[in-house]
Order: C-alpha cells, then sequence, then structure tokens
C-alpha cells in the first residue's frame, strides 16, 4: 500500500511533521474493514518515510475514533470467518505503533472509545480536547478488550486502576484521564491546535537521533508485553466476538437502547 491507495485515512506532510487523519466523520471515525487494513500499513510507512520526523494523529470532525463500526462488526457475527484476518491485523497496528521510531503526538479532537482509546494510548503524546472522552468499551459491547489497551493501560495506570476501567468500560472525561495520567494535556478545544503546533514544534526542531533512540529505548518495554500478550488477547476477543451478548450488545446499539445481557 501507498498513501494514496488510502480511502479512510489522510496523510499529509509540512515542515517535517506528518498528520495521519482518519476521514470517516460520519460515523465518528468508527473503524472499519477498510480503516483497520489501512492502519496496519500506514505506521510502517511512515516510518519508512524520509521527508518527515514527526507525526501527528488525529481525526477528522467531532471525534477522534468511536471504536469499531457496527456494521463491520455485525458482519463478523454473521460470518466468523473474517475475524481472522482481523487478528493478525490488529497485532500490526499496535506492533507498528510501538516501534514507530518518530515521537508521536494523538490529537485529541474528541472522544477516544474502543480502539480508538487504544490507537491514543499508542501514541508518545497525547493532547485532548477538555470536551472528549477517554475509554476502552469492549465489554460494554460484550467483547473482550483485546486489541491493546489491556496491554498497555496496566503498564500507565497501575494494575488495579486499570482492570477496573477494563472490566467496567468506564468512560472518563479528559480531566478524569490526565489526572490518572493517561493523557498529557487538557485544552479547550480552540487552543487543540495550538499546543499540539507548540509540541510538535519544540520536538522537531530538537536532536532528531537523540529522540528517536530515546523512543525506542523507552517503548522496549511496551513492544515486549504486546509482543507476549497480543494473541492471546486477540484469540479471547474473537472468541467472545461469537457470544450471544456480544450479538445482543451490536443488536441494542443500532437500536439506540440498552443491551440485555445474558451472560451466553
Amino acid at each position: 500500500m501507498k498513501y494514496e491507495d488510502f480511502t479512510r485515512l489522510s496523510v499529509t506532510t509540512k515542515d517535517r511533521i506528518t498528520t495521519i487523519t482518519l476521514q470517516r466523520p460520519d460515523t465518528l471515525n468508527a473503524v472499519d474493514a477498510q480503516l483497520h487494513t489501512e492502519l496496519r500499513h500506514v505506521f510502517r510507512l511512515v516510518a519508512d518515510d524520509p521527508d518527515s520526523d514527526i507525526v501527528i494523529l488525529t481525526g477528522t470532525g467531532r471525534a477522534f475514533s468511536a471504536g469499531g463500526d457496527l456494521a463491520w462488526l455485525q458482519s463478523m457475527i454473521d460470518d466468523p470467518s473474517r475475524f481472522t484476518g482481523i487478528i493478525e491485523e490488529a497485532k500490526q497496528i499496535v506492533f507498528s505503533m510501538l516501534e514507530l521510531p518518530k515521537p508521536m503526538i494523538c490529537r485529541m479532537n474528541g472522544d477516544a472509545i474502543g480502539l480508538g482509546a487504544t490507537l491514543a494510548l499508542c501514541c508518545d503524546i497525547i493532547v485532548a480536547s477538555e470536551t472528549a472522552r477517554f475509554g476502552d468499551t469492549h465489554v460494554r459491547a460484550g467483547l473482550v478488550a483485546g486489541d491493546g489497551a489491556a496491554v498497555i493501560l496496566p503498564y500507565v495506570v497501575g494494575f488495579m486502576r486499570a482492570k477496573e476501567l477494563l472490566l467496567t468500560g468506564q468512560l472518563l472525561s479528559a480531566e478524569e484521564a490526565h489526572q490518572m495520567g493517561l493523557i498529557n494535556h487538557v485544552v479547550p478545544a480552540d487552543q487543540l491546535d495550538a499546543k499540539v503546533d507548540e509540541i510538535s514544534g519544540r520536538l522537531v526542531r530538537g536532536a532528531t537521533q537523540a529522540i528517536r533512540y530515546t523512543k525506542i529505548a523507552v517503548n522496549r518495554g511496551l513492544r515486549k508485553l504486546a509482543q507476549d500478550q497480543m494473541d492471546v488477547l486477540m484469540t479471547y476477543e474473537a472468541l467472545s466476538s461469537q457470544s450471544a451478548d456480544h450479538a445482543e450488545a451490536v443488536r441494542a446499539f443500532r437500536e439506540k437502547r440498552k443491551p440485555q445481557f445474558t451472560g451466553r
């Protein structure tokens, strides 16, 4: 894949800063099959791009990413074989983000939920709009939290806090997430670009090799954890995707009601 092949992402570079933008505003940048595939490739391409040193990841519209697209989730309920390829793609998204040598800023312009929370957590610095919310809500959709947040959350906030967040699917305000150390900076929406520009400008004027090697060294522990745990997590998520509770959750979301879980 090349940048010009993307239909769900845009990739632009200016002054050695590359911006990757999720481009599904009508669905709150929910991830469908095509976007999932593009996310698998984009970070490897950016890593090899000689024209940039800093990366910004953001979304179009009023959300960063609302997680998995409901129609895509339904397609995997209808045809479980579809999930097989998703396991490898999900692993490669997380691995490629954690292995990206260039520092990456999450410009969290709105809610980061489910897979959206994982994408944010895999960045190096998160700058969020004060109205944004953050949370891994997989269990609220009847799914195991398998796509990466379960690896990173305990590393960031400790096991007890991480387990509460993952087991309840609790949504945090940007300020609550900031207080936990999940978000670096929370600013009014009209100051988001200025804050991101300030940080990216400081990084792009810095000692590029020193910054890259520092990131590589600091991320080593996270990379090892992801390599060790992602197979198991994604296998359990695949198993839970065929549960009656997950099917009920998807129906309920579409019908705009609360799901009635039965434990099956």
